[in-house]
């Protein structure tokens, strides 16, 4: 064991790279990375299992940031790991380096998620921890046998999200899931007893949590605490360390700078970094160096990991040689490889509804996709996800052999647990509720696209033909809001997120397909609630592919262009025989995704909308949903208010969603 005085050298180190990161960059959040640097520091240097020559390694414990303006504190510490250099730090905030603001996700350079909002970091964890039991369920403990650990802070207990987490992990009796939280009772602007008054350890004991409260400084404490938590059995736990905002710091007259709000976020600037540094036993001048004994300290911790790591490796060996066909779904599963699936078996109900035929579809990846995970809000019967848990059942605690997860009415948190178990690894995870309810979860949508991870969103009841809920559960701008992400392109270029409104129920099979074959963004499955009648006859569906495609009137010069998505498409066809019959030449266009189609080669989009002809556009949303695609060349019809409580086909008729209505629009282009 290594002795206090080294550890508390490490800490100390953490402290005085973190202050001067900041510092240096003129920008930043130095008190709360002085006040985590000793826990953060026996984590890494004792606890914490990870592979240094293998960091994607998937049976290494998982280490998930919630207060991502704590990064100076997880990049040094990093640093100390040999995960970043001296330079590296140094260049806090600054374009093109590895280091910025907020942490974002480099499972290479150690860093296992993006964190920024808080709360949703270790709500990521929690999910992890799901994934890591649902794992181990399949594969063995001898494979999947590792500790999600998170670090939270005032700020992140007190946002809503944990407690839809806190309850979550307690009841699942995640106890491969320990959390730190960093209580030293200071936020940005204000004490904490100046907005709360709540006991948070009573708070997490209620929710089924093992809670141990400790000196967040005391190095054996914090090892007592991190022992007692990986024994316990049944239960996530809970350490509180109580600890100081600004450890170390000092003020410009050398009195001290702790516990003030000053510390939080911004450079502790001039004679106070000054002081600081030198009473931490570091050189102003010269601020980012490794002290020896530290160098020491974690070149130690290095030789140990290579002898854990090479035992656990000899076990995953003889684990693999006994069972060979886990092995290679181990392999499959990390290596995110799409899964084989009967798609051409599945067989829809004509004229249904989309979230039913996404019930038939959900049922056969149930059946043929052995890691996906499926999870909806409480609306598992209403959103259709019931299509999947009729073939399995839900987890339960200390029972993981099914794939359902019911998360309860909590959106956000459910799309941040789902988040996690992608960025765990070795699972697909997908969850529903209606598209209404994507308001509560567009925070977590953002950082699936920021992260770049293949989440599938399920989201029923897409428009103002809920009908009788009325406008609070009618859906009118949310696709606007969520086909701007589709706008959005990511590192790689392409849109950050795949949106998916299929047109009747074939084209949700092949968007279901789409959806399973993008392994690098999320993906929205934006479904009706009531019927749809299926598109003409003789129609290639797979064409939905390309985004956007012709499904009638192929021919070559229409004199007019009729486009929208989902259930609009049909009311499209239904009107068009009243245009033919004035002689127009018609041509019919499903768009199921505006950002695929906008892939697509220059002439393909030239060939299904070519430039100068008329064009007529319907949508159940804002007009601006499709107005890039219909141009000056026409005109949208859409909604320009809530929507109204009344039948769904009174509000077809009232709203102008009708055959008449789509030829009396386009008559008026001519």
């Amino acid at each position: 064991m290594n002795n206090i005085q080294t550890m508390n050298h490490a800490a100390d180190n953490i402290r005085i790279l973190a202050a001067s990161m900041v510092e240096k960059a003129k920008s930043g959040h130095p008190g709360g990375a002085m006040g985590g640097a000793d826990f953060i520091n026996v984590l890494f240097s004792e606890y914490l299992v990870y592979d240094p020559k293998n960091p994607t390694w998937e049976g290494r414990d998982r280490f998930f940031l919630d207060p991502g303006h704590m990064a100076p504190m997880l990049y040094s510490v990093l640093a100390l790991s040999g995960k970043f250099t001296m330079d590296e730090l140094a260049q806090l905030r600054q374009w093109g380096s590895p280091t910025p603001g907020h942490p974002e996700v480099n499972v290479a350079r150690g860093i296992e998620n993006t964190s920024g909002p808080l709360g949703q970091g270790h709500t990521f964890a929690v999910g992890a921890a799901i994934a890591e039991k649902f794992l181990a369920a399949r594969l063995g403990k001898e494979v999947m046998n590792h500790t999600i650990y998170a670090y939270i802070s005032d700020g992140g207990v007190e946002e809503e999200i944990s407690q839809g987490a806190g309850r979550i992990a307690g009841h699942l009796g995640l106890d491969n899931l320990v959390m730190f939280y960093d209580s030293n009772d200071i936020q940005l602007s204000t004490a904490c007893d100046e907005v709360t008054s709540e006991d948070v350890a009573k708070k997490y004991e209620a929710w089924g949590w093992h809670v141990i409260t400790i000196n967040g400084h005391d190095v054996a404490q914090i090892r007592t605490a991190l022992n007692e938590a990986k024994a316990t059995e049944g239960k996530p736990t809970l350490i509180i360390g109580k600890c100081i905002m600004g450890k170390g710091a000092l003020k410009a007259d050398g009195s001290s700078y702790e516990r003030n709000c000053a510390t939080h976020g911004a450079p502790l600037g001039g004679d106070a970094y000054v002081n600081t540094v030198r009473a931490l036993g570091g050189n102003p001048e010269n601020p980012f160096v490794v002290f020896d004994d530290v160098k020491e300290l974690y070149a130690r911790r290095a030789a140990e990991l290579e002898k854990i790591c090479a035992a656990r490796l000899a076990e995953k060996a003889t684990w693999a040689a006994a069972n060979p066909d886990k092995a290679v779904k181990l392999t499959e599963w990390f290596a995110g490889k799409v899964p084989a699936v009967d798609w051409a078996g599945i067989q829809q109900k004509a004229d249904a509804a989309t979230r039913g035929a996404s019930a038939t579809v959900l049922a056969t990846l149930a059946e043929q996709v052995e890691n996906m995970i499926c999870a909806s809000a409480d609306l598992s019967n209403s959103d259709k996800t019931d299509g999947f848990l009729k073939k399995t059942h839900a987890f339960k605690r200390d029972d993981f052999s099914g794939a359902f997860f019911q998360a309860g009415v909590a959106e956000l948190t459910m799309a941040c647990c789902c988040i996690g178990m992608a960025l765990h690894g070795g699972v697909i995870p997908a969850c529903g509720t209606f598209f209404v309810f994507s308001d509560y979860m567009k925070p977590a949508v953002r950082m699936a696209a920021l992260m770049e991870l293949p989440v599938k969103f399920i989201w029923t009841h897409d428009a103002f033909r809920v009908g009788e809920d009325g406008p609070t559960h009618e859906p009118v701008e949310q696709e606007a809001q969520i086909r701007l992400m589709e706008k959005l392109h990511n590192h790689s270029g392409h849109p950050s997120m795949l949106v998916l409104r299929p047109a009747d129920a074939e084209e949700t099979t092949v968007c279901w397909r789409l959806a399973m074959e993008n392994t690098s963004t999320p993906t929205a499955l934006v479904l009706s609630r009531q019927n749809i009648t299926n598109l003409p006859t003789g129609n290639d569906y797979n064409q939905a592919a390309r985004g956007a495609y012709i499904v009638e009137g192929s021919d070559a010069n229409p004199d007019v262009i009729l486009l929208a998505s989902g259930s609009e498409v049909s009311t499209l066809v239904s009107g068009a025989p009243l245009l033919r019959a004035d002689g127009l030449k018609v041509r019919i266009v499903s768009v199921p995704s505006e950002g695929l189609f906008r892939c697509q080669p220059k002439d393909y989009q030239q060939s299904v909308l070519p430039a100068g002809v008329k064009k007529f556009g319907l949508t159940a949303g804002l007009p601006v949903t499709l107005e890039g695609l219909v141009g000056a060349d026409g005109n949208v019809w859409g909604l320009t208010s809530f929507g109204f409580s009344a039948p769904y086909k009174v509000l077809d008729e009232k709203l102008g969603f009708t055959a008449q209505n789509v030829y009396d629009q386009v008559k008026k282009l001519f």
